[in-house]
């Protein structure tokens, strides 16, 4: 009898914990990526000039995106679903910071990178490395990017990951958002890791 309490006993700790894990991993509607071992700092001078790591964004969470100001549709609904999920949240929305990653040092200088960054929030902040910084981040990153030659050489376009990374309050990797989630999802998990701490 005592054998069978303790072997019911041991069955609901383990339903308890397989549905402690899946919950907690069921609640983000963007893919979980917690505990990678990639994409864990960056070090790249902002459109101000000023260099960033995300030791700088302590306490908030980061939302990194990576694209390019002459994008023609994806990089302006990315950082505009992100700008209305910073709003959805009210007041906790200052607790985000949008990083933009620029995968065409050529053309977006950072005047027209503070312009851009302007069009969506005044507080997001878009990063631009030499060719050479963007490689290596974007392989430590693992995104990828390429120059697709155009008609003239100035009318060329970027091929790019189109995915968000999201990084908690403590600066650790632990989501990644697929284009066209829309601001309602990714607020719901900014929210949830928030909550988290």
């Amino acid at each position: 009898m005592q054998r069978r309490s303790v072997l019911a006993s041991l069955a609901s700790l383990a339903a308890l914990s397989f549905s402690a894990c899946t919950q907690s991993s069921a609640q983000f509607k963007a893919i979980d990526v917690t505990g990678a071992d990639y994409a864990k700092d960056f070090s790249l001078p902002d459109h101000n000039g000023r260099t960033r790591t995300l030791k700088d964004f302590n306490g908030k969470l980061v939302v990194m995106f990576f694209g390019y100001t002459q994008c023609p549709d994806v990089c302006p609904t990315s950082m505009a679903e992100l700008a209305e999920a910073k709003k959805l949240l009210g007041p906790d929305g200052d607790k985000v910071q949008g990083v933009f990653v620029t995968v065409d040092p050529e053309r977006d200088t950072p005047q027209v990178l503070k312009g851009y960054m302007a069009n969506f929030d005044p507080g997001f902040l878009a990063l631009r490395g030499s060719p050479q910084q963007l490689a290596a981040m974007a392989k430590d990153f693992k995104v990828y990017y390429k120059k697709v030659e155009g008609k003239t050489p100035t009318s060329y376009t970027m091929d790019h990951s189109a995915a968000s990374l999201v990084y908690d309050t403590q600066g650790r990797l632990r989501l990644y958002t697929r284009y066209g989630s829309g601001p309602q999802a990714l607020a719901s998990d900014l929210q949830l890791l928030l909550k988290q701490g």
